[in-house]
């Protein structure tokens, strides 16, 4: 039956994509990039409420307070990564547009690739990596000025459940670039959507967003070292069963 549901959920995605995409790559050529994005926070909601119905996964979020107040405040949000799930859902919670930061081969896939060109978002070279950052330094400060929040996985790649990844201290040296403050969310999305893992298993994850942390002042690898102790004691908190040995 998970099976069967997760073929379903996968096919709702496939079908839904199209539509949504066409009419981002359709609607750039009078559209501003801030209407476009809200329609692909529209596809991103239809995947979440398909998770629900489909696959029986709920989503419980805390600390919505925990946000800055203000059109044009900034914020980097610096989450734990350990599937699919929160890429899609972060969007549909956050009340500002998010910019995600992305190697650019992503760009090349079909619709979803073509979509995300068309939006204000951050696309890098990982090969050349001191271009890359201040690529993501330069853009960053102009998308925070307008409002958009960027989010960043400072683990770099999606952990198993009940694992920590090694925490990388780009979003804090961008955050110290900007003078943005950093908001850390916890994530427990791998008691239903393991990383790389087809079959999807119904449930519930937490959603936790901690209070904003503020980089004036700050060393990043320090700042970092704050983020990754808050997270990671927030998930042993929130999913105590996976952290049983560690």
């Amino acid at each position: 039956m998970a099976f069967l549901r997760s073929v379903l959920h996968m096919a709702w995605m496939a079908l839904t994509v199209v539509p949504y995409a066409l009419a981002i790559v359709v609607g750039a050529f009078w559209r501003d990039r801030t209407a476009l994005y809200w329609i692909a926070v529209a596809w991103l909601d239809q995947v979440i409420r398909g998770a629900r119905v489909l696959l029986g996964i709920e989503v419980r979020v805390t600390g919505m307070e925990h946000l800055p107040i203000g059109k044009t405040m900034p914020a980097i949000l610096l989450v734990k990564h350990q599937s699919t799930l929160e890429t899609f859902l972060l969007p549909t919670l956050m009340p500002h547009p998010l910019a995600y930061v992305f190697k650019r081969e992503l760009l090349s896939v079909p619709f979803f690739g073509w979509a995300i060109g068309r939006l204000d978002m951050i696309h890098i070279d990982r090969s050349q990596r001191a271009q890359a950052f201040n690529k993501v330094v330069e853009q960053g400060k102009r998308l925070l000025a307008r409002g958009i929040w960027i989010i960043m996985f400072p683990e770099g790649t999606r952990i198993p459940r009940g694992q920590q990844g090694t925490y990388k201290s780009g979003g804090t040296r961008l955050a110290i670039r900007t003078g943005a403050p950093v908001i850390p969310i916890a994530v427990t999305s791998a008691k239903v959507w393991p990383r790389k893992a087809f079959v999807k298993r119904p449930g519930v994850v937490d959603v936790s967003i901690g209070p904003p942390i503020p980089s004036a002042g700050r060393e990043a690898d320090e700042l970092m070292r704050e983020v990754e102790r808050w997270i990671e004691a927030e998930m042993r908190r929130l999913d105590p069963q996976a952290y049983r040995q560690t």
